[in-house]
């Protein structure tokens, strides 16, 4: 009989004040029998409506069903018939507003812990299995792959599955994309996109690193001359927004951007790395959403004093609500209904401290959130070395500026149909280099979609 239990159990994770000191993953994982227990609660629902809100549409009764009857790898096989990063979406995925915000349980207590159960099943199949998958039958077929993060990983995966000859292009050093620049170690371990990263490979996908599209060779370039039928760009979103007050320009204010970049593809943070990064004494992070919250609990980790501001209030915090309760359990202090208006600095140009002034919640602005107001005569200064802005990033202009016939959005993103096919002949694109900074789920499901496409289109030759 299946469990009825109203309540998901709960994960065990690192204590906060021993987390906040070290960069390993803070939720630990549920052990076999936590993830018997879990699964047991699940309905398993003739209508499957947790699947209607998976971008990529894992069959989620089905897995579940196999994880109650402790068939993990019957589980994983379930997944990862249409998911290329189950490891990664059970870690990072907004399950609460996806999959578990339809789950029948949820009506009455806590949905089923879809996540942690994909999280759960993902890494028994890495711990137990060594079996590298089966090459599929080449189908003469070539595609390039703009970008190495979700959309761009699971579209090449899909389409080698299919026995497309593929090729990843990525402009860093290391596959992985957002994955491995914009997420700490503590949420999602590099380990992880490495296995998963290595099993595209054994499907015959080739990784072409330090390879920037547009700079070391440009997408006409790729069909015309290297022969590529078709190309995906799925380059994502990388140039950061900073506010426009004074004093973005001293030391001492980074981008989130840049510094999570330093801190998990340069691992800044290890005793005698070759890339630097400021230890700061005090920060302050501005914005509030899970980029913001990984930001501000890396420096906390470096040692400083850590602020959080934010011109709402904590219910409108942006962030999953998991990621600032454990930056609040970790000490990251918040400062909401506030926002800066100047940073200011000393004779050497470094940053020592940041004016804010608070603010107060009006009517409802076009996004249908209330509008923050200044409250006059309300400054108030906050002594830091360090200003982090997490405002948000859009997509870098280089594919756009340097390929003819792409059509933009005036935000930069690339204009796409439902199949994710440009306005240029069999060029697709998906993932945040459309919609801006989004979520990996949706990347992923871009990704599947453009694949369907490009399979289509060239399976008709």
């Amino acid at each position: 009989m299946a469990n009825m239990s109203l309540v998901k159990n709960p994960m065990p994770s690192q204590e906060p004040d021993v987390r906040n000191k070290n960069f390993d993953e803070v939720a630990l994982g549920y052990t076999e029998e936590q993830a018997l227990d879990e699964a047991q609660r699940c309905l398993n629902c003739k209508n499957k409506p947790c699947m209607t809100g998976c971008p990529v549409m894992v069959h989620i009764p089905e897995f579940i069903a196999e994880v109650a009857k402790g068939n993990f790898e019957a589980a994983y096989q379930i997944i990862s018939a249409t998911s290329a990063l189950p490891a990664v979406c059970g870690r990072v995925c907004p399950q609460e507003s996806q999959c578990e915000k339809y789950c029948v349980r949820g009506k009455k207590g806590e949905p089923v812990a879809i996540g942690r159960l994909e999280r759960f099943v993902a890494d028994w199949h890495n711990a137990h299995t060594c079996e590298l998958p089966p090459k599929p039958t080449p189908n003469g077929h070539r595609v390039a792959v703009v970008g190495s993060g979700p959309a761009g990983l699971t579209c090449a995966g899909d389409l080698a599955r299919k026995g497309y000859d593929v090729t990843v292009f990525e402009a860093l050093h290391l596959a992985g994309g957002v994955l491995v620049y914009g997420i700490p170690e503590f949420r999602l371990p590099k380990s992880i996109v490495q296995k998963e990263v290595d099993g595209l490979k054994a499907l015959g996908v080739t990784i072409a690193t330090n390879t920037v599209v547009g700079r070391t060779i440009s997408v006409d370039e790729l069909m015309e001359e290297q022969g590529f039928e078709a190309v995906f760009i799925g380059s994502g979103a990388g140039l950061p927004m900073f506010m426009n007050i004074p004093g973005v320009n001293y030391r001492g204010v980074y981008s989130a951007n840049e510094f999570l970049t330093r801190i998990n593809l340069m691992k800044a943070y290890r005793e005698g790395s070759d890339t630097p990064i400021q230890h700061p004494k005090k920060v302050a992070v501005v914005g509030g959403g899970n980029v913001a919250m990984d930001a501000a609990r890396c420096a906390k980790r470096l040692g400083a004093e850590v602020y959080i501001v934010y011109r709402r209030g904590m219910e409108e915090l942006p962030a999953r609500k998991e990621e600032v309760e454990h930056a609040e359990e970790e000490g990251i202090i918040f400062k909401t209904l506030c926002n800066p208006v100047e940073i200011f600095a000393d004779e050497n140009d470094d940053v020592t401290k940041i004016r804010c002034i608070r603010m107060e919640l009006g009517e409802p602005d076009a996004s249908g959130r209330r509008r923050p107001i200044e409250v006059p005569g309300s400054e108030f200064d906050l002594d830091v070395d360090c200003v982090i802005m997490s405002l948000g990033t859009s997509p870098n202009p280089l594919i756009k500026d340097t390929t003819k016939g792409l059509e933009i959005n005036k935000k930069g993103g690339i204009v796409v149909n439902e199949d994710g096919l440009t306005s240029k002949e069999n060029v697709y694109a998906g993932g945040d280099a459309v919609t801006g900074a989004a979520t990996v789920i949706l990347a992923m499901g871009a990704g599947k979609t453009a694949a369907r496409a490009i399979d289509e289109q060239l399976s008709k030759k």
